[in-house]
This record gives structure tokens, C-alpha cells and sequence, in this order.
């Protein structure tokens, strides 16, 4: 008993020393910025040190943006606060934001007192980039948000409940440079929706549900993603004026048909993966195949001058479609083309004039054989997948082990059954996985300088001695 009263003024005075200590803030500061990322605030801070002109309030419980008198908030420029609660912002508070650039507001709760809210938005006279995605905003709603931005250059809407783009709603940001609306439910554009937006370079209209895009016609557009939309029809809009555009993503859609796309003489990625098309040969498509759904399309006029005017891609991804030929033809004006994918559509034939591609996917396809033309056909040539088909590697031949055999000839494989993967010197990469093969032949790869080669998947594979013979100073990763 006489030992712990003798430790009981220690006890206390440390116990005073505790208290005397300020607690440790769970923000984090420096000179010009604060982040108080998920510190479970219920309340917008009132007080703002000086010099400070970030501030993160992320991941929070604010409901309101609300304050009379907020010393230090006059010099901000930037705030976050997506992920709260937030429903009533008053004007009050943004009277005392004049140098706010950045607005971030997702993941909140805006669509209700919104009208209270729009007409605080007014005196965002300097904002430049506004988010105010997953807010379950309907169009009208969206419209008046922004209704007096007009230095606005970034705005984000996307994940919302929006059904319709209205003509004017952007009437009041011309300045405007990027717009995401993805993931909304928009089904219908009206004619002038985008006519201020001058300016406008980037636009991300994917996972909505367009149907159709008929006279498409912002010209400065240098990034469109309509992918994951209902789209059987994409129609540019006819004159004189090139398009701006650089990358076009149609992908995950209902096309019939290889857009059209005269003036995009700027493009160089377009995505068509996971669509319908069937054929890429002008008048080879059966009318139980292609049903004329709209009246521009009875005016298609389908030649080969489908693709004369997108000399510069690049990239061309045709994934996941219904083609059965792989037309040489269509892709030779596409003198640019590098990278081309044809993996998983219903291939067994290819037919052809040169093309200069490096990269080509086939996978998932149904070639059975490819000729010795093939190769030749594809002189750049570097990277080839033509994983999960039926292919069989030929034996090399010729006494010199294909030093010099059948390189250039335009005959078949031996026999017709077989691919040759022998004497194609620039050739680099090259997958045969889940092929179904079941022996290498001698030399199968003798004068292709491969650096990796793909053999996996392959059940019960025998690869004799000589069978890799040929890559012994080149391959540097075998599968």
C-alpha cells in the first residue's frame, strides 16, 4: 500500500503532462495543401490556415457546404470532396470561393435540393473543372447545375441518371474541353446539344444506350468513346471539312457495317471489337444477314472507298466480330496500319495484297491453314497470335534446312494441311498456343529469327531434338 501511494504523483503529473499535449490532427498539411481523406468529418471545416489552396475532404460524412464567416477560404482553388453525403450547398459558402478552379462533387447526393444548389453554382464565376458524377442527376437537373459556368473546361457527369442530351444544355460552357458522360442512360441526342461547345475535344458518351449516330459532326473532336452503346449506324457528316478526330471507340455495339468515315483523315486508333460485322467486302453481304434499319442507310454506297480517307491508322482492333475472310483488299489503302486485330470472329480464309502491319491478332479464330503467300503478304511483320486455332507447323525444306526454300513462291503448304512458320526473317513473336498440335517437325522454325514463341496449351506436344533448330541464337522465351 505504501509503494503504489508513493507512485501517485508520478502517475498524475503524467497523466497532466497527457492532457497539456495538443491531439495530433488527422489531417494531413503542408504549406498550400490539406488532406483530410476519410476522417470521418461530419462538418465542413471553418477555419483554413493561410497559404492553403488545396484541400481534400474526401471519403467523409459531410451532408452540408454551409458557413457564415470561413477566414483563409478566399485564396482556395482547389476542392474535393467526393464521397460524402453532401445535399445542400449554399451560396453563402461559394461567395467566399473566388479563386476556386476544381469543384470535385462525385459520389454525392446533389439531385436533391438541386435547385437551391444550381442557383449557388452561379457564383462559381472561375471554375474551370467541375465533377459532378454519381449524383443520380436527371438531365434537367445536370442542365441547371451548370447553366452559368462559363470559364468551364472539364466536366464530368458520368454515372448519373440522365436520359437525354437537350439542345442547349451546354449553351452556357463554350470553353468547354473534355465532357464524360458515361454510364448514364441516354438515348437520345437533339440536333444542337453540342453546337457551343467549339472547343470540345474529348467526349465519353460509353455504357449509354444509343442506338444511332447520324451526322456526327463536331469536326474539332480529337477523342470519341461510344463504346458499350446500342449502335447499328454511325454516319459522318458529309462536306468539305476534315475531321479532327484521333481515336474513335465503337466497340461493344450492334454494327453491321464498317463505318464510314471519309474525312477522318486525322484517325489513327478505331475500335470495332465485339460488333456483327460480317464482311468487309463491299456487295458480298446477304440481305438475310444485313437488315437496312435506318434510311441512311439505303445511300450507303459500300466500295473500297470506305476506308480511302483514314490513311493515318494506326491501330485497328475488329475482335470479336462475324468475319469469315480476312480481306488483304480492305486493308490496303491503310498504309499506316501497324496493329491490327482479328482475334475471335469466325476466320478460315484469308485472300490478299500486301499490308504493312506489324502486329496482328488472330486468335480464337478457325484458320486451319495459312499459305506460305501469307507471310509474304506481311513483309513488316514482327508479332503474330494465332493462339487457340487448328494450325500445323510444316517441316522445313530444302537441303539447306529453308535457308532458301519456298520463300517468295505463292504455292500451297506441302500437301495444304500444314503452315509454314519457316524462312519469315522478320518475324519476332509468334503464339500457337492451343493449337491442337501434336508434333513438331524438324526445322519448323529454321530462318524466322524468333525472340518468343508460344507452344502452350498444346496437350501431349512431342518436340523432337531438331525441332527448334534454327532459334538457338535468337529465342529468348519459350512457352
Amino acid at each position: 500500500g505504501c509503494v503504489l501511494l508513493w507512485l501517485l504523483p508520478s502517475v498524475l503529473r503524467a497523466q497532466s503532462n497527457g492532457e497539456a499535449r495538443p491531439r495530433p490532427t488527422p489531417c494531413q498539411q503542408s504549406p498550400t495543401k490539406v488532406s483530410c481523406k476519410g476522417v470521418g468529418l461530419r462538418k465542413f471545416p471553418k477555419e483554413l490556415g493561410q497559404g492553403v489552396k488545396y484541400l481534400e475532404l474526401s471519403n467523409n460524412f459531410i451532408q452540408n457546404l454551409s458557413g457564415s464567416h470561413m477566414p483563409g477560404f478566399g485564396q482556395l482553388e482547389y476542392l474535393d470532396l467526393c464521397l460524402n453525403q453532401l445535399e445542400a450547398v449554399s451560396a453563402t459558402t461559394l461567395a467566399q470561393l473566388p479563386q476556386l478552379r476544381a469543384l470535385l462533387l462525385g459520389s454525392n447526393h446533389l439531385d436533391r435540393n438541386y435547385l437551391t444548389n444550381g442557383r449557388a453554382f452561379r457564383l462559381l464565376r472561375n471554375i474551370e473543372v467541375l465533377d459532378l458524377s454519381a449524383n443520380n442527376l436527371e438531365s434537367h437537373m445536370a442542365g441547371w447545375y451548370i447553366s452559368n459556368l462559363t470559364r468551364l473546361r472539364m466536366l464530368d457527369l458520368s454515372g448519373n441518371k440522365m436520359t437525354r442530351l437537350p439542345a442547349g444544355i451546354f449553351r452556357s460552357t463554350p470553353q468547354l474541353r473534355e465532357l464524360d458522360l458515361s454510364n448514364n442512360y441516354i438515348i437520345e441526342i437533339e440536333e444542337g446539344a453540342f453546337e457551343a461547345l467549339g472547343e470540345l475535344e474529348v467526349v465519353n458518351l460509353a455504357l449509354n444506350s444509343l442506338h444511332c449516330i447520324s451526322g456526327f459532326s463536331l469536326m474539332q473532336l480529337r477523342v470519341l468513346n461510344l463504346s458499350h452503346n446500342a449502335l447499328e449506324l454511325f454516319v459522318s457528316e458529309e462536306g468539305a471539312e476534315p475531321y479532327l478526330l484521333q481515336v474513335l471507340d465503337l466497340s461493344h455495339n450492334r454494327l453491321l457495317y464498317f463505318p464510314e468515315l471519309p474525312k477522318a483523315h486525322y484517325l489513327t486508333h478505331l475500335n470495332l471489337s465485339n460488333n456483327l460485322i460480317a464482311s468487309l467486302l463491299p456487295g458480298s453481304h446477304h440481305p438475310g444477314e444485313f437488315v437496312l434499319r435506318y434510311e441512311e442507310m439505303a445511300r450507303f454506297n459500300r466500295t473500297l472507298h470506305t476506308t480511302a480517307g483514314l490513311t493515318h491508322v494506326t491501330d485497328l482492333d475488329l475482335s470479336n466480330n462475324r468475319l469469315q475472310l480476312f480481306p488483304f483488299t480492305f486493308f490496303h489503302s491503310l498504309g499506316s496500319l501497324h496493329s491490327l486485330s482479328l482475334a475471335m470472329n469466325c476466320l478460315q480464309d484469308v485472300a490478299g495484297d500486301p499490308l504493312s502491319v506489324r502486329s496482328l491478332d488472330l486468335h480464337s479464330n478457325a484458320i486451319r491453314v495459312l499459305p506460305r503467300w501469307f507471310f509474304d503478304s506481311l513483309p513488316q511483320l514482327e508479332t503474330i497470335d494465332l493462339g487457340s486455332n487448328s494450325l500445323q507447323p510444316c517441316e522445313s525444306q530444302g537441303s539447306d534446312r529453308g535457308g532458301n526454300s519456298g520463300g517468295g513462291s505463292r504455292v500451297p503448304a506441302p500437301g495444304g494441311t500444314c503452315t509454314p512458320f519457316y524462312n519469315v526473317p522478320r518475324l519476332k513473336h509468334l503464339s500457337l498456343c492451343k493449337n491442337n498440335i501434336t508434333r513438331l517437325h524438324p526445322y519448323a522454325f529454321n530462318q524466322t529469327s524468333l525472340l518468343s514463341l508460344d507452344l502452350s496449351g498444346n496437350k501431349d506436344l512431342f518436340v523432337p531434338k531438331e525441332a527448334l533448330g534454327g532459334l538457338e541464337f535468337s529465342l529468348q522465351k519459350l512457352s
